[in-house]
């Protein structure tokens, strides 16, 4: 399967370039379904017979369906139980993270951590959490290796940390948080290809690996704080920062959504 997020495509590097409907979306959903198709392609020349897509951006409905390689199918649309990882749990044989982002808190091309704003860290069992990192967690759970992250070079060396088994595609350098050098589309494909092919050879479900989880969010105001803990089993561990226990990665996962949905609500225009 590819969990297929957008801040770290191609030649992505500020706001307007993910936000659906905006001019610069539409143009990049075209490099979002380019690298996909590149992904898919590699898959299949290692051996896959057949590739699950699912959208992991906003509102999960950005990968152009009528260019999308015809050996793959596509997971589109809100709400799903896993979010970004649905399809995990279908039987895939290893999941790709693709246009991926360092988290929260570290310096990367529009670095966050499930909102885009207003969480200032992230961590899982004590260690710096990005989205790839929860995910990664969250496939091992199902027994699926994570065979290839794609994204800028912060968000790669984040996944040397995470998944140092898979094959980690820079699709471009990290200047700032809206700014990067950038390789053409051309170039960036073919190098997900190869790395797709090669990640092939990992590919197979392991020994499931099941146990209890913490989580600690951090906000950059108490009120976000003080709404995500009238969610039972979590509480305020700090003036911004909340944390819960689950006896799954999957259930932290399903919990961590609604605390950060419900901090989402909480904020109140350019005051936050």
């Amino acid at each position: 399967m590819i969990s297929a997020d957008m801040e770290g495509v191609t030649g992505v590097t500020w706001t307007d370039d993910v936000l659906p409907g905006t001019e610069q979306w539409q143009r990049f959903r075209q490099m979002l379904t380019g690298d996909v198709n590149a992904a898919v392609a590699g898959l299949c020349s290692g051996g896959a017979d057949s590739v699950l897509v699912n959208e992991a951006h906003l509102s999960q409905r950005n990968l152009l369906l009528e260019e999308l390689d015809t050996r793959a199918r596509l997971l589109t649309g809100r709400h799903k139980p896993l979010s970004m990882m649905e399809g995990v749990d279908s039987g895939v044989d290893g999941a790709v993270l693709l246009g991926y982002h360092a988290g929260s808190g570290c310096e990367g091309v529009l670095s966050h951590t499930y909102l885009p704003a207003h969480i200032t860290g992230v961590w899982l069992d004590d260690a710096p959490a990005s989205e790839g990192r929860l995910n990664t967690v969250l496939a091992a759970e199902y027994g699926v290796p994570v065979l290839v992250v794609t994204g800028d070079d912060r968000a790669c060396a984040d996944a040397a940390e995470y998944a140092p088994g898979a094959e980690h595609v820079v699709v471009k350098e990290c200047v700032s948080r809206y700014a990067a050098v950038c390789d053409p589309p051309s170039v960036t494909s073919a190098r997900i290809a190869e790395a797709a092919e090669r990640a092939m050879a990992r590919a197979g479900r392991g020994e499931r690996v099941v146990g209890p989880h913490r989580i600690e969010i951090e906000f950059d105001a108490s009120h976000l704080a003080q709404a995500a803990a009238v969610v039972p089993t979590v509480e305020e561990v700090g003036l911004r920062r909340v944390g819960f226990d689950a006896a799954t990665m999957t259930d932290a996962m399903k919990a961590f959504k609604v605390v950060t949905s419900i901090a989402d609500g909480a904020v109140q225009g350019k005051y936050g």
